[in-house]
């Protein structure tokens, strides 16, 4: 049997971006891709068997995010803490957050504070339950999964650093 060469057997987002010394950004690129869809997909199927079936995929980042450590967050807050730019796409899921009755927003002077409303946290703590009979109880069966997924994640941040410099160097040319 003929084994495929390495380059044969690289999984990467385009072939284009994979030629020379750029095959294994694209390869994780190719792996970035695939989870955020996975990832998006699952967020709005666990929120609709968690009883509310018409958020968006960042709508539902952004109640998880108001409802985090119950403390109140304003806009500016919830696009740094997110690393998303367009403040605009983040107000929108606000308002309409806001109009399913799942946050309460409050302003004071100039600057508007969002929180979780009771049936928000109702929510969070619904898709929280999915969430671990669905998701968590897969992950149990699997070793050393804890801190692998901790050294995932601190690789992932450390990378979204690289991707925000780029972008910087991009913005620049």
């Amino acid at each position: 049997m003929i084994e495929p060469s390495e380059e044969s057997r690289r999984i990467v987002s385009s072939r284009h971006l994979a030629e020379g010394q750029g095959w294994e950004m694209s390869e994780l690129e190719y792996g970035l891709i695939v989870v955020f869809n996975a990832f998006t997909r699952w967020t709005t199927r666990c929120m609709a068997a968690a009883g509310q079936a018409d958020l968006s995929p960042l709508e539902i980042l952004i109640l998880h995010n108001v409802n985090h450590r119950d403390r109140e967050k304003r806009l500016s807050d919830i696009c740094f803490l997110m690393n998303i730019e367009d403040t605009h796409t983040v107000n929108y899921a606000l308002r309409k957050l806001l109009k399913a009755e799942l946050i309460s927003s409050e302003k004071r002077g100039k600057e508007v504070f969002y929180s979780t409303s009771d049936s928000g946290k109702d929510l969070c703590e619904a898709y929280r339950e999915v969430r671990k009979q669905c998701l968590l109880a897969g992950l149990e069966t699997q070793e050393g999964t804890g801190a692998e997924i901790r050294e995932i994640a601190r690789k992932l941040r450390n990378l979204s650093g690289s991707y925000d410099q780029a972008s910087r160097a991009a913005a620049s040319l």
